[in-house]
């Protein structure tokens, strides 16, 4: 206890000792006998005498602080914060980001909830922190490698417009003094909506509640497992009802380049392919098809009789066929009559758009009786080929009856 303190209350008792025994010692006339006069007057000095000793140690205090204080002002800035000290903002700060954590493992409180209202979604969840977005997006990426190849859009809205070239102008050869020919390109527009993926998780409470437990990796590796995997998936062969549109979809999705007649796939049939697509879109083309696929293209080869794959001679460098690099993916169908199994092109001109941020929720109630509590996350996201002549596919001919 401080001296100040323990003085206060020492003058707090002194000075109802005082009230009691004057109360105690008034005549019936309400005076006070002298001899009782002189000990309240030495009781009443006492309390004074205290208080003037609790203003001097409360001077004290304040002196003592004053000089305390430093002479200079200390560097506070995170390292993190930029040059000028600038604080983060918004769900990127770090407030927002120990008050997400907080609220998955139900640490909930007044303040969690007033930090947590900047990514408030009305019983939809809360937006992840931009720092733990970025970490599930590489996530998403490590799954999806069709993400690093295509263009990555972040939508504000539902729904987005994107005006296309669907015919371009011509110049023309013209008399000298003659009439100059109006060729105007032709303009058409394709949208890209929003749709929603989502998934469920349970963990124990036990688990949730350890501390050695880190549900950030744990929630990072397998919402990114969950929702990549679909999410490749949609992007190949998805026939954009309540999806994002495929690559591979034969209404909506690439051009085809060649037709092959039978399941036997020909280095010709490649070869075709290939030389389908418009050069300045096989200066960035790659390959895309099925593991299948690849085993049947290793056996073949050119005119010269070289095999058209080729292995990587240097670390870091992908195999190629026909000197282009490929991809591989178990969504990609495999070789069968009325397949497409193959695409190749500049896949920069498929967009994928991306709705906001993900959200997660947590569900306390729903799995109580077992020990358990329950994790959603969602996003909301669309693909679609915006130029289809920017990627050729290879058809298998489809069995006629």
């Amino acid at each position: 206890m401080s001296k100040i303190l323990e003085l206060k209350e020492k003058r707090a008792k002194a000075w109802e000792a005082a009230k009691a025994f004057l109360d105690s010692k008034r005549n019936e006339s309400g005076l006070l006998p002298a001899e009782d006069a002189e000990t309240y007057d030495r009781m009443e000095a006492d309390v004074v005498s205290l208080g003037k000793e609790i203003d001097r140690l409360e001077r004290q205090a304040l002196i003592d602080a004053e000089l305390a204080k430093a002479t200079s002002t200390p560097i506070v800035g995170k390292p993190d914060t930029g040059m000028d000290g600038e604080e983060k903002k918004g769900r990127a700060s770090e407030e927002y980001r120990r008050a997400f954590w907080n609220g998955m493992r139900n640490k909930l409180s007044y303040d969690v909830q007033n930090a947590l209202s900047i990514g408030t979604d009305s019983e939809g969840g809360y937006l992840v922190p931009d720092e733990y977005e970025k970490k599930l997006v590489e996530a998403l990426e490590d799954e999806v490698f069709f993400r690093s190849l295509a263009t990555v859009i972040r939508t504000a809205s539902g729904d987005r417009k994107i005006p296309i070239v669907t015919s371009k102008g011509e110049a023309a050869w013209i008399d000298e003094g003659g009439q100059f020919p109006e060729s105007d390109d032709s303009f058409g527009q394709t949208s890209i909506s929003a749709y929603k993926l989502a998934t469920m998780i349970k963990v124990s409470d036990e688990l949730l509640n350890d501390s050695v437990f880190s549900i950030e990796q744990y929630i990072s590796k397998e919402f990114g497992r969950r929702i990549g995997t679909k999410e490749e998936e949609a992007f190949f062969v998805g026939d954009g009802k309540g999806k994002p549109t495929g690559l591979f979809d034969t209404a909506a999705g690439a051009e085809t380049g060649v037709t092959a007649t039978s399941t036997n796939i020909t280095f010709d049939d490649v070869m075709d392919l290939y030389y389908s697509l418009r050069a300045p879109y096989r200066n960035k083309a790659v390959w895309l098809l099925n593991d299948s696929t690849v085993k049947a293209i290793r056996k073949l080869k050119d005119g010269n009789g070289n095999y058209i794959w080729q292995p990587s001679v240097r670390e870091g460098e992908p195999d190629r066929i026909l000197n282009r690099p490929y991809r591989t993916s178990i969504y990609v169908p495999e070789i069968a009559a009325g397949n497409r199994v193959m695409a190749f092109g500049d896949y920069s001109h498929y967009w994928i758009a991306d709705r906001q941020g993900r959200s997660f929720k947590r569900l306390n109630e729903l799995f109580a009786t077992t020990g358990q509590v329950g994790f959603l996350a969602s996003e909301r996201v669309d693909g679609k080929l915006i130029l289809s002549e920017a990627v050729k596919t290879l058809d298998i001919k489809a069995k006629t009856s």
